[in-house]
């Protein structure tokens, strides 16, 4: 019988595995791991600046363009991952696919109650819309079911920027391909908080357009910049926690393509809204239904145990947990 601090090494690596099954990672890899994230996100970013143009980036044309470019990134990330695998010699046993979120088990959850969760948090900035919205229900649901409304926002190169492209790619590069990289050298909970900052830096190149068209004061350009970083940190600690806790890509995705069509909550407006106290009332309880929900709809039970980026944990961590 072997015992439990018996070690196990790997033929391909100095990578290790307790007799209790516990994954020890090989020397070396948190830096290897930093550096490949470091290298994924500077490509990521840099393929957007790749097309020469002295158009603003919402134009349509520097928008296709860009459409291309971040599409082959995002096309080639896995082999980031699979040549770190490669290097580290960390050979898990779910397959590439699974470890990037991308598998069948689960998945009808993983659609369904990320979304709900983060519809939850939304809950007063969704009440607030619908007491200013003209429509009636009826009205919205008809538009919603519209053939025509939908090939409105297909034809509309923003509407697909945000709503599509940006989160499907950004969630891809910068959770299903990073996190397998930052959980064996970090437990992950670190992880969750660590992969956020290159996707914080990575929204730093807006600060470039805006100074190079001159839109705002370098003063209010760089408090700008400093609050999107603030908040696509948090934003990415989320989708990161919902990553490891559900295994899927899908959830993310859907979560920030939702989160852009929300935008950032009108705080002021509801404080001056005719409504003010219902409004604020529904601000207030969706942050305590979310908070109380958090665990709950995310329990791993729901979408397979144990999620595969979580066997690449170097020690038990609850959050991998049900």
């Amino acid at each position: 019988m072997v015992e439990d601090d018996d070690l196990t090494p790997n033929v391909m690596s100095n990578q290790v595995w307790r007799g209790n099954g516990e994954f020890v990672p090989p020397d070396g890899i948190c830096w290897v791991s930093v550096l490949s994230c470091l290298l994924l996100a500077c490509s990521y970013v840099g393929s957007l600046y790749v097309w020469r143009s002295d158009l603003p980036r919402d134009h349509p044309a520097v928008i296709k363009r860009r459409f291309t470019s971040v599409l082959i990134v995002s096309a080639v990330s896995p082999v980031f991952v699979w040549a770190w695998k490669m290097y580290t010699g960390v050979m898990p046993g779910p397959s590439l696919l699974a470890l990037m979120g991308i598998r069948f088990e689960g998945l009808i959850p993983a659609i369904v109650l990320p979304l709900l969760l983060t519809m939850v948090l939304f809950l007063g900035p969704l009440i607030q819309l619908a007491m200013d919205c003209p429509w009636g229900f009826m009205d919205g649901m008809r538009v919603t079911f519209d053939p025509w409304f939908w090939a409105l926002c297909l034809g509309d190169m923003r509407w697909l920027r945000n709503q599509v492209v940006a989160p499907l790619t950004e969630e891809l590069v910068f959770r299903a391909c990073m996190l397998p990289m930052l959980v064996p050298c970090a437990s992950p909970s670190t992880a969750i908080f660590t992969c956020p900052l290159f996707f914080g830096v990575a929204h730093f190149h807006h600060v470039i357009e805006l100074l190079r068209f001159r839109q705002g004061t370098l003063s209010g350009i760089f408090l700008a910049a400093v609050f999107q970083f603030s908040y696509t940190a948090v934003f990415g600690a989320y989708t990161a926690f919902i990553f490891i806790r559900t295994g899927h890509l899908v959830g993310p995705v859907l979560c920030h393509s939702f989160c852009n069509h929300m935008g950032f909550p009108a705080l002021g407006m509801a404080l001056e809204h005719p409504h003010r106290l219902t409004v604020l009332s529904c601000y207030l309880l969706g942050v305590l239904l979310f908070l109380l929900l958090l665990f709950p709809l995310t329990d791993p039970i729901f979408y397979g145990l144990p999620t595969p980026v979580c066997t690449l944990a170097s020690v038990p961590s609850s959050l991998c947990i049900s």
